[in-house]
């Protein structure tokens, strides 16, 4: 066993590291869905981001291409982040009265923030969008933004918000598809409108898509690749795994092989479904070029 034991220390630190996974009464911001690659950074460390994660004050979540993430709120929001965005969590709280709050900035990439999208544990809310430069106080609504390398935008789907910017004056957004709009570096332009076939395209770069190796929270599925025989490939193959945002775990298995008569499983799992497991199989060959493994719950 004492090859064993180097590695099952090693394991278990990794493990004891992740973030707390909520529980079904959680009153934090809960990880719902992760369409990988995508991360959270927390206290210098960066590791994959795993639906069931709680997620605290100062938490970063970065998601890489063809990525998505859905974000419950306590208080009944939700939020969905397209690939290569960036999110920063920042002045979250809870005030007298159950009144939850945050500030939420989007250093890059598109974003959705809906109110009413999940069963709502706080009463209330106070929470900041922001999109680089452009912030949005929230009172209840639907609005969709993004922040790109030459511009910011906030888009009013439903409700209304008051759009701030350090150059300009704030400007009130009430109607749907009206939105507002900032040049890198300059002052904003005057509120326009825009057709909703263009929003229906700037919505689907937020929106979870069924069918792409999307872990869900409470999902019973996954990737099984094959065994290996020693405990260096093993974990070789764990940090490749967890560096490009795929969330792993190792499983030594006894049979009488490998080192010690012990070989080691790595399992990617938190799927809702066999195909979406199936999906990420493939994707896993495909784009790291690990052996194809089998899908099981």
């Amino acid at each position: 066993m004492g090859l064993l034991r180097p590695l099952l220390l090693s394991t278990l630190t990794l493990w004891a590291a992740a973030p707390a996974v909520a529980g079904p009464a959680s009153r934090q911001a809960v990880v719902e869905a992760v369409q990988a690659p995508a991360w959270l950074e927390r206290s210098g460390e960066r590791r994959p981001l795993v639906p069931g994660q709680a997620l605290a004050n100062r938490d970063r979540i970065v998601t890489g291409s063809g990525s998505r993430v859905l974000i419950q709120l306590p208080e009944g929001s939700g939020v969905k982040l397209g690939e290569n965005a960036q999110l920063h969590l920042n002045a979250i709280g809870q005030r007298p009265g159950g009144v939850y709050t945050a500030a939420l900035d989007v250093l890059r990439g598109a974003f959705r923030f809906t109110t009413g999208l999940f069963p709502q544990r706080l009463t209330g809310r106070a929470i900041n969008v922001r999109a680089a430069t452009l912030t949005a106080g929230i009172r209840g609504t639907d609005l969709w933004g993004k922040s790109a390398e030459d511009k910011d935008l906030i888009c009013l789907l439903e409700g209304h918000i008051v759009v701030t910017h350090p150059l300009g004056e704030p400007m009130a957004l009430s109607e749907p598809l009206a939105f507002a709009s900032a040049l890198r570096d300059q002052a904003p332009g005057a509120v326009a409108s825009v057709e909703a076939a263009q929003v229906e395209k700037w919505a689907a770069e937020t929106e979870i898509q069924a069918g792409a190796g999307v872990l869900r929270r409470g999902g019973a599925w996954g990737v099984n690749l094959p065994p290996v025989a020693t405990q260096a490939e093993a974990l070789a193959l764990y940090d490749q795994l967890r560096e490009a945002g795929y969330p792993a775990r190792i499983r030594p298995r006894h049979d009488g092989a490998g080192e010690e008569g012990y070989v080691y499983v790595l399992r990617v799992g938190g799927f809702a479904g066999r195909e979406e497991a199936r999906q990420m199989a493939g994707r896993l060959t495909a784009e790291l070029g690990v052996a194809p493994g089998a899908v099981s719950r």
